[in-house]
């Protein structure tokens, strides 16, 4: 069919929304390229929720059988005392207010890859590259890339993550919309010493948290050293070592498993360093330029809904502009449909974040109480409430 003028569209990033985003492009006869500046859908990742109406988009969508074939099953959280003795052990449920049997937990990679394959025949992807400059005007976006082509498209959207370049280079530096939620977090993977399997166990002292989490059954398990800080330790985010070295010098003790955690990570080659911190951003769009996920608004993961809000945006966002004759309308409409159920689910945050990692003796000492009375950890219908506070708008014209 051919392409009416305002559809074509460049989305940057192919992790979550921006696949899910081309899908529905795509389904509304829209012209899509990706670009994504790794070579390829990023396999592995630890695990990620769908819930809430982030179910009823990968449902419309199809996926919803591979993904329920897909889930990772976890049974159980083990908390453990400075000496690693357990404190208690919880369904996982119980932290994050999910529903046992209905909301799924998929590994980050096989998301990605299924709605990568979901697209990938029908749209255009670009790996490795990016975006280097934006230039928009009133006839379309001039976009050269890292790679040197230079083409215009009719809107450009970032979907480029939490430091996303698409913002920068529109909206301005990172620190505008940077909100730090006072902790940091290393994750990388180790060898499976404990032989655990479907569980997670969680050493804490007061202000820091030691995790280690089998997907399945596995010889490798995903591991965290997440520890509170005062000011967020941008200058390592430069330098590798400098990271490995900060999170040495917090977790130098000889207790539970933190001297081979700490050895693990020093030679860790998928090492992931970054801090807990959110995206507030008073708009979403500028001129033809628009934003989605966590771009856009990153709840952090202690809110355990990111994943969740990429595919819900990719779908409002998609669905509005095909519903409008003109670009700022739908960049209006998206908003507006969205935002409050987005600042729902960032407020999640300080929920996770007050069970995995208490700042004080005091606090730590309340949350083990708590742990020994699941029914009491979290108010369940709050946060259920929050998941499903926006229904999916029918949009016409899918094909």
């Amino acid at each position: 069919m051919s392409i009416k003028r305002g559809r074509t569209v460049l989305i940057s990033g192919a992790s979550i929304a921006g696949p899910a985003l081309a899908y529905w492009l795509h389904r509304y006869g829209f012209e899509v390229t990706v670009v994504e500046k790794a070579d390829a859908v990023r396999a592995g990742g630890y695990p990620i929720d769908i819930r809430g109406t982030a179910l009823d988009v990968v449902t419309r969508m199809g996926l919803l059988p591979r993904l329920q074939d897909a889930h990772v099953d976890s049974r159980k959280i083990t908390f453990l005392g400075p000496d690693g003795g357990p404190v208690a052990s919880v369904k996982p449920e119980d932290i994050t207010g999910g529903v046992e049997g209905r909301d799924i937990e998929v590994r980050r990679g096989d998301l990605a890859d299924a709605l990568y394959g979901a697209v990938r025949h029908d749209v255009e992807f670009l790996f490795g590259d990016s975006i280097d400059t934006l230039q928009d005007h009133e006839a379309g976006v001039d976009v050269t890339f890292q790679g040197g082509d230079r083409r215009t498209f009719d809107l450009v959207i970032g979907a480029d993550g939490l430091h996303s370049r698409t913002r920068g280079l529109v909206f301005g530096p990172e620190e505008r919309y940077h909100r730090y939620l006072g902790s940091c977090f290393a994750g990388f993977t180790m060898p499976n010493h404990f032989g655990l399997a479907h569980e997670a166990l969680v050493w804490n002292v007061p202000g820091r948290a030691a995790i280690l989490y089998a997907v399945g059954e596995s010889d490798e398990v995903h591991a965290f050293l997440d520890f509170a800080r005062t000011e967020a330790p941008l200058d390592a985010f430069r330098d590798p070592a400098a990271q490995r070295d900060l999170v040495a010098s917090v977790f130098a003790e000889d207790a539970w498993e933190i001297p081979r955690m700490v050895a693990a990570m020093r030679a860790a080659d998928d090492l992931f360093f970054d801090v807990v911190s959110q995206i507030r951003m008073p708009g979403w769009s500028a001129g033809r330029v628009a934003l989605v996920g966590d771009a856009a608004h990153a709840p952090s993961f202690l809110s355990g809904q990111g994943s969740s809000l990429a595919l819900v945006g990719a779908y409002v966002l998609a669905g509005e502009l095909a519903s409008h004759d003109g670009h700022p309308a739908a960049f209006a409409a998206y908003e507006e449909r969205t935002r409050g159920f987005v600042e729902l689910n960032q407020a999640l945050a300080t929920d996770g974040g007050a069970h995995l990692l208490p700042s004080t003796a005091e606090e730590l000492a309340l949350r083990d109480e708590t742990l020994r009375n699941p029914s009491g950890l979290l108010d369940d219908d709050h946060r259920r409430a929050a998941t499903t506070a926006l229904g999916l708008p029918e949009y016409a014209g899918a094909r």
